[in-house]
């Protein structure tokens, strides 16, 4: 099966989506004004220490200050090595103190950046880590004799002076020596301008920046699958061309100029997929459905039948819903980015050897995923848990922003209920003050009710108050705003 890789670029953004077996299976978003820091590094000032929750809080130029817990700094590990007790927070930092830091977490909602001490800097081939010397090897290769070459072809390559180790990525598994070799100059070449800068420059300044989206593009999701990276940018096309001349060649093949009058998401359907993706419900071809509610704290899965039928009897629809639903979940985490604590619940199954079987197709679904995951087996109410790591807001939160009229509760009250809201702030004010008449400013559809369905109610009021009470329409409110005026 080969997938494709499309490109979509414009002054004020980067799309990126990925085809497999001629679905979308994954979108990556980066907007010019906001993008990700994952990877960055900064000359950090450090604000305040906080011994209780062993953490400190970081200015690094941004709006928010960042964090940095204690498990996260190098130092602390390094100097109690063999064994799992940490060095205290308040001896390795002090406020005002300058240390070079690393995002591992963008900003969320109303949490700063996460950061570490220990820092990696990515190659196509390899990651380098200046402060250990330690090689490891992608848990993606699973052939021993492999993983030993590999190990010692990257050894040969450090200096005997050199305290850098590397991890070896999946893309050197066919790698020639040169292309290590290449890989390796280039990433200690970043990681010398990088300590230079950090001497020179002020505090809270950035020191290396990551590569951006489209770049990214070609240095990790092209693999040997990768049949071919449309972009609909000559411009970028050319810029493309010459990075991938110098860190990725193998690629460049590959790499092509959509020059074709539809725009390319178009093409492939990738619009309508992204408008389906901020929905809640997601349809099965077999006629069940998916009910996604995503919160703060975690996000729900609900998998229904619906009007799906077949199956020799009600326990076969229900093991042939859960399997369909194990791949198009795997699909809507990629989809739609979801991090954090997933709630999967899966239909009750009674037969031991169907639950054992939805299990196995769910983790093989998952197997695609880059995101580092893992699954539970199914709880005493039938839940399966997931945690998948979130290192970037979810497609919704890029995208979306909480709804002015329901104030982020996905329901707003009824016409009726804003009617009697009404008739009761009218009481009040006509106790108070002594007007020659009231007038109700609402929305269209509350003054309909008023003039249909509580045209009685609203007229025993009038008369109870003796006063006159009119009606206006306001097109710019919304269900649940009104107002009330004193003529």
């Amino acid at each position: 099966m080969s997938e494709n890789l499309l490109i979509n670029i414009t002054p004020q953004e980067t799309r990126v989506a990925l085809i497999f077996q001629g679905a979308v299976q994954e979108l990556h978003i980066e907007r010019t004004l906001s993008r990700g820091l994952v990877g960055n590094i900064y000359l950090g000032k450090v604000v305040r220490v906080l011994p209780g929750m062993q953490s400190a809080f970081i200015d690094i130029g941004l709006e928010r200050a960042a964090f940095l817990h204690v498990a996260d700094i190098w130092d602390a590990r390094s100097q109690e090595a063999g064994t799992n007790v940490l060095t205290p927070i308040e001896k390795l930092l002090y406020d005002g103190q300058s240390v070079t830091v690393q995002v591992v977490k963008d900003p969320i909602g109303t949490k700063g950046a996460r950061l570490s001490t220990q820092i990696s800097i990515a190659g196509r081939m390899l990651v380098y880590l200046p402060q250990d010397s330690h090689i490891g090897i992608s848990q993606r290769i699973e052939n021993e004799a492999e993983r030993e070459a590999l190990r010692n072809k990257v050894k040969a390559l450090q200096q005997p002076e050199e305290k850098g180790g590397f991890i070896v990525r999946t893309m050197a598994e066919d790698a020639s020596d040169l292309d290590l070799k290449s890989d390796v100059e280039y990433l200690r070449r970043t990681w010398a301008t990088i300590t230079q800068l950090a001497k020179t420059r002020p505090p809270s300044s950035l020191l290396h920046q990551d590569l951006n989206l489209a770049q990214r593009v070609l240095r990790d999701f092209v693999n040997e699958e990768t049949d071919s990276i449309q972009v609909d940018s000559r411009e970028n096309h050319l810029m493309l061309t010459e990075f991938g001349k110098t860190y990725t060649p193998s690629v460049l093949p590959k790499l092509q100029h959509y020059t074709g009058e539809r725009p390319l998401f178009d093409l492939y359907g990738v619009e309508e997929e992204i408008e389906r993706a901020l929905g809640r419900r997601v349809n099965l071809k077999s006629g069940g459905y998916l009910i996604i509610d995503q919160t703060e704290a975690m996000t729900t899965i609900d998998v229904n039948t619906g009007s799906f039928v077949a199956g020799r009897n009600f326990d076969d629809t229900i093991f042939k819903t859960n399997l369909e639903a194990a791949h198009a979940i795997a699909r809507q985490l990629r989809l739609r980015n979801l991090g954090g604590i997933i709630i999967l619940d899966i239909i009750d199954m009674e037969n031991e050897e169907h639950k054992t079987a939805v299990l196995a197709e769910l983790n093989k679904a998952l197997s695609r995923d880059r995101t580092k995951l893992s699954v539970s087996g199914f709880s005493a109410l039938g839940l399966v848990e997931v945690t998948r790591k979130r290192t970037r807001e979810s497609l919704a939160h890029v995208l979306c922003e909480t709804c002015p009229a329901c104030s982020g509760k996905g329901q707003v009250k009824t016409a009726r209920t804003i009617c009697y809201e009404i008739l009761r702030e009218l009481l009040r004010e006509a106790k108070q003050f002594n007007p020659r008449e009231f007038r109700i400013m609402a929305s269209q559809v509350v003054v309909d009710m008023f003039l249909e369905e509580e045209s009685q109610h609203l007229a025993m009021l009038g008369d109870f108050i003796g006063k006159p009470i009119s009606l206006q329409v306001e097109n710019v409110f919304h269900q649940e705003q009104y107002d009330i005026i004193l003529m």
